[in-house]
């Protein structure tokens, strides 16, 4: 154990740590899709299994007092964990740590959240996944999502794993790729070249590998084959976030596909396995493609899929505890009803909710133009107006109370936005807030 024996720690109690939270709420999970059908265990159902009452369990979860180190042994035993050192902290760290935390904090959340957040909400079964399919010589990773569901955050985590584990990583944010870069397969696939080759510090010898007379996706699979993946010392991962920015090119998109797919492929099939059993692909993206790809040079339908849901009541009670807030079961009902478990949405509620705002006036307010989500709405209403069609079924969608059948090219495209959601093949608006949003702005 560390320096604070354990006589003193049951004197003066302990809190868990982020860390700690972490490990067993991930062990905690993993036992109820085990156990208990992938439901969250109720805190009856804990009480039971663990022998500690539900207040001793809520004060446990909520870190905000300090319990006797005996009680999170029992709790963490009942998992089957150890509990380390570094799984609690003195209740002093512990103010230290959310003071520091909290004075940061004067500014909504934006972007995705870094590693070691206190916001982060880890997703077993699926973040394990993900880490564990990256072991896989060979594998991809297909993460898909709405906007602003964490997709880059969780790219986040798994670059700090694949880090952990001694892989070299090479992340490259497709939406970084100006309008002259897409005109064609030929510039797509060098600047695709030229940015893998420089996350990994490696010189650019475009002007010397690649050969144009044998095509862009001939030199392309060349460059990663005899210079790039060559140079790795070990195991290179390929981290590709916003591939929907290709979807509007149907050409670059379908070379690059196919690429991705040939890849796959080759670490499984191809001649010159051992080489390409050394990438491992990571793909995230919003919308489905809806380019007539070729079955057998898709890579959609090839790895693992990973489709990240909404949060559910549990897990907004948990970002709730996070922001040292009193969140009943009630209240987060409510935000789940107004939100629909969307997870920048809620983040976001929560943020205002910690600074003093009252959740009825959060609610009441939601849709109006000057409401802590109208910058949000207005951006999901700009992206629905470059597409007249989807911005019809919209309206159509939020005028039918029991849903409406929507053409599957912008149910597609509404459901990349996470607008809908659907109900015996009917489109429905995904939360309240979209309900009230666009029927006030449809109808003006």
């Amino acid at each position: 154990m560390n320096d604070l024996g354990v006589s003193e720690k049951r004197r003066r109690g302990v809190i868990l740590s982020f860390q700690g939270w972490q490990r067993l709420q991930s062990a905690e999970q993993l036992v109820a899709v085990q156990r208990n059908g992938g439901n969250p265990f109720t805190l009856e159902q804990l009480s039971e299994a663990t022998g500690l009452s539900p207040n001793t369990l809520t004060k446990v979860r909520r870190r905000q007092k300090p319990v006797d180190f005996a009680t999170l042994d029992t709790y963490f035993g009942t998992f089957d964990l150890a509990l380390e050192p570094t799984d609690l902290v003195t209740p002093e760290v512990h103010v230290r740590a959310s003071n520091q935390f909290f004075s940061q904090q004067n500014q909504p959340p934006r972007g995705p959240l870094p590693l070691g957040s206190p916001l982060y909400v880890y997703r077993p079964p699926l973040q394990r996944l993900c880490f564990q399919e990256l072991l896989n010589p060979g594998s991809l990773v297909r993460i898909k999502a709405p906007r602003q569901y964490g997709k880059t955050s969780l790219l986040t985590q798994i670059l700090g794993y694949a880090q952990e584990q001694g892989l070299q990583v090479a992340v490259v944010n497709l939406q970084l790729a100006e309008g002259q870069i897409l005109e064609g397969s030929d510039a797509f696939l060098r600047w695709f070249c030229a940015m893998v080759a420089r996350s990994l510090n490696l010189p650019n010898e475009l002007k010397t590998r690649w050969e144009p007379m044998f095509g862009a996706a001939y030199s392309c699979t060349d460059y990663f084959e005899t210079y790039l993946l060559p140079s790795c010392d070990r195991p290179l991962v390929v981290m590709i976030d916003g591939l929907d920015a290709l979807f509007a090119r149907s050409d670059v998109t379908t070379d690059f596909c196919g690429l991705l797919r040939a890849w796959y492929e080759q670490g499984r099939y191809g001649l010159k396995q051992e080489i390409w059993q050394r990438l491992r692909l990571v793909v995230a993206h919003s919308m489905e493609v809806l380019l007539p790809l070729n079955r057998h040079q898709s890579p959609f339908n090839v790895g693992v899929p990973i489709e990240l849901p909404s949060f559910d009541r549990y897990q907004t009670q948990e970002i709730a505890s996070r922001y040292e807030l009193d969140f009943s079961e009630t209240d987060a009902d409510q935000l789940l009803k107004l939100l629909g478990g969307h997870p920048y949405l809620t983040q976001l509620s929560l943020f205002y909710l910690s600074q003093g705002a009252d959740i009825r006036t959060l609610t009441d307010s939601a849709s109006a133009l000057d409401s802590v989500f109208s910058s949000h709405s207005r951006r999901q209403l700009e992206l629905l107006e470059a597409q007249p069609e989807a911005l019809s079924a919209m309206a159509q969608v939020v005028k039918s109370p029991a849903g409406a059948k929507v053409y599957p090219r912008h149910a597609h495209y509404l459901q990349g936005l996470g607008l809908v959601r659907f109900e015996a093949q009917q489109a429905i608006p995904s939360c309240e807030l979209y309900r009230q949003y666009f029927d006030t702005v449809l109808e003006a």
